[in-house]
């Protein structure tokens, strides 16, 4: 038998999960779906945590979610054409409620990516920068890594300092005072995660860091 293509599995999440969008207004994490998003890992990490979902491919979805996910895996480059393709960025700029860029999703919050020299959405204005090649630090930088909060905030409840989460990236987020939740170490000190008002961005993947990972995914269904 041929393997299911990823626009039939993706149908097929969107029609048969029992935890996608409840049907009422504003309830549920709405899943920002524009073709450079790890859908199916994250998706499988919601359903494990009976977390309401549903996937917004259009302005007129928004209104259905009360916070929304913004995935990402890849070019930094290529997602955000793709995403300019689908016409929702005048609509992910005015979001007011809470909003998780993970990954690729997170450096496409930046204003700028050094991979193809790429304007970003530049709602958190910070850089994405390439790793600099260091004797003892491969690129890209895949694995495990301690996270340390910087500031308080309900994205990391219940998770003790310097809990490990996955890694798999060659470009990272430059550290800053401002707008860093928390960093991490490998080659250079750098954002592991940031915020700003109702956006927060994880460079890891929480739904590949086992109970912590899970632990702040919860959170964030709850912000």
């Amino acid at each position: 038998m041929s393997e299911q293509n990823p626009k039939t599995k993706l149908e097929t999440v969107q029609q048969n999960s029992p935890f996608r969008g409840v049907g009422g207004v504003g309830e549920g994490i709405g899943i920002i779906t524009y073709g450079a998003g790890n859908i199916f890992s994250l998706t499988a990490a919601l359903e494990r945590l009976q977390i309401p979902y549903g996937m917004i491919t259009s302005e007129a979805d928004f209104a259905h979610y009360d916070r929304y996910i913004i995935p990402g895996v890849g070019h930094a480059g290529a997602a955000m054409n793709k995403l300019t393709q689908t016409g929702l960025i005048p609509a992910i700029k005015s979001l007011k409620k809470p909003t998780l860029g993970i990954c690729v999703g997170m450096q496409l919050l930046t204003s700028y990516s050094e991979e193809g020299s790429s304007d970003l959405l530049d709602i958190i204005p910070l850089k994405t920068l390439k790793f600099a090649n260091k004797a003892g630090y491969k690129v890209p930088h895949t694995g495990w890594n301690r996270v340390f909060p910087e500031k308080e905030n309900p994205l990391f409840e219940n998770i003790p300092p310097g809990s490990h989460f996955y890694f798999v990236h060659s470009y990272f987020i430059e550290h800053s005072n401002t707008f860093t939740l928390s960093s991490t170490t490998y080659s250079n000190t750098f954002s592991a995660s940031i915020w700003r008002d109702n956006f927060y961005g994880v460079q890891f993947h929480p739904e590949k860091s086992g109970a912590y990972g899970e632990m702040l995914l919860k959170n964030f269904s709850k912000i």
